[in-house]
């Protein structure tokens, strides 16, 4: 029995037409669209490695890992990319700060993916309507704000690992980095399409060109790397200090997986609702493995779910064909050297711009699920929390120190749902 059915005569899509899951077009359009959406991921999965000092081709090959096991864990019915997670990245910056960072931080990524996991088997078992009584649209935008605004001094000091000094990601190459935010935004607002989705990527292409043109970029990296090669594995070292900064990640990690779950079903017409513990499951355990290996937490992308609705084409064989070429490039350490010779000029740049977008998406949650600010159970958990995590409040208990999106995020929960218990007791639920 055949995985997928050739939809039509698989050259072409009728007007008004899908693709669907179980379809595929012929073999040479199916692998040209895996192609595509690798490169539509390739912008922001590269950059949090670049930023968190991550190897990029084990980012990459537990990328592609995570893709294969998502489509097998999902039956080969929820068709998804899975790329790096920028909900990490405040995180991992945190736990490398002191010895043997770099493991510590993997054990964080581990840790997170289990809990996620943990967390979609009970979604699986006991179905999806506690998370929007745990977890409803005001706390999702809050969060997702909280980590997307919290990360707006990385993107301004960006750190130097050749002189282990810290710079400005824009003071360090101001004219680059300049470069490229107005390269993103000139892309978006004036090409359609694939263009003017792969804009960050394009742009930090034109970023690159400038910053070679400046002598920014070296090259010796590239021709030190072989043809042909494995990437640079690294085990997790064991540190529950680092859980506190960790764990929110996986609030937002949830909240991704269930809107992409969403999308596909409102773009394809086919209910997924049964699929939901199962993305999640997914998810978790493929973050999990990237967390054993040295790679970054993985996430379903906004990018992929562009392409799918350009392309009308929601075939799970477009994406086996992603997660293939996704490996074969990290098996190319000349590929992984290229990709890390973006210079800090580049990164700041767009990451100015993607970090605000990512802090505007929660504004866009309370705005589609039309979040009332009149109540104040909505309004003072999300000021207080938006407050302390953007200012990147700590605290320091022993060993353990909560960071900002971790004091935010239990500020934000604790608030809410203290506020809704009592004004139900007392009866003040009401808009202001």
């Amino acid at each position: 029995m055949a995985l997928w059915t050739l939809h039509g005569d698989g050259k072409r899509i009728p007007p008004g037409e899908v693709v669907a899951p179980g379809e595929r077009l012929v073999w040479p359009r199916t692998i040209s669209m895996g192609m595509q959406h690798v490169v539509a991921m390739f912008g922001a999965t590269f950059l949090v490695p670049l930023i968190t000092g991550f190897p990029p081709a084990t980012t990459l090959f537990f990328s592609a890992v995570g893709t294969a096991l998502f489509l097998l864990l999902t039956r080969n019915r929820l068709p998804s990319y899975l790329g790096s997670s920028f909900a990490f990245i405040s995180p991992i910056m945190a736990a490398k700060a002191g010895a043997d960072g770099m493991g510590k931080a993997l054990f964080g990524v581990l840790a997170a993916g289990l809990l996620l996991a943990l967390i979609g088997w009970v979604v699986h078992v006991a179905g999806s309507g506690w998370l929007n009584s745990f977890m409803p649209p005001v706390m999702t935008g809050t969060i997702v704000m909280m980590i997307g605004f919290n990360l707006a001094g990385t993107a301004w000091r960006t750190t130097d690992a050749a002189t282990g000094e810290t710079n400005g990601g824009m003071a360090h190459a101001p004219l680059t980095a300049w470069i490229t935010v107005v390269a993103i935004v000139l892309i978006t607002v004036l090409f359609r399409g694939l263009i003017g989705r792969l804009s960050v990527l394009l742009g930090v292409g034109c970023g690159y060109i400038a910053a070679l043109v400046q002598g920014q970029v070296d090259f010796q990296a590239i021709r030190d790397a072989a043809w042909i090669g494995l990437p640079e594995f690294q085990a997790p070292v064991l540190d529950w200090a680092v859980l506190p900064m960790f764990l929110p990640v996986v609030l937002v990690l949830i909240a991704e997986n269930v809107g992409h779950v969403k999308s596909v079903a409102l773009m394809t017409g086919e209910n997924y609702d049964k699929s939901m513990g199962r993305a999640l499951i997914s998810d978790g355990l493929a973050t999990a493995l990237a967390g054993i290996g040295g790679g970054s937490g993985t996430t379903t992308y906004a990018e992929n779910i562009g392409v799918m609705a350009a392309t009308k084409v929601y075939s799970t064989a477009v994406y086996w064909v992603a997660a293939a070429t996704a490996l074969v490039l990290s098996l190319i350490p000349k590929f992984g050297a290229a990709v890390a010779t973006v210079p800090p000029g580049v990164i700041g740049g767009a990451g100015v711009v993607l970090y605000g977008m990512i802090g505007l998406l929660g504004a866009r949650i309370w705005v589609e699920n039309k979040v009332d600010f009149a109540r104040p159970v909505n309004l003072f958990p999300a000021a207080a929390a938006l407050i302390l995590g953007i200012a990147n409040a700590s605290f320091k208990f022993g060993d353990i120190e909560l960071t900002g999106i971790v004091v935010g995020t239990i500020t934000a929960f604790a608030l809410y749902h203290a506020m809704s218990a009592l004004a139900k007791w007392r009866g003040t639920d009401v808009a202001a």
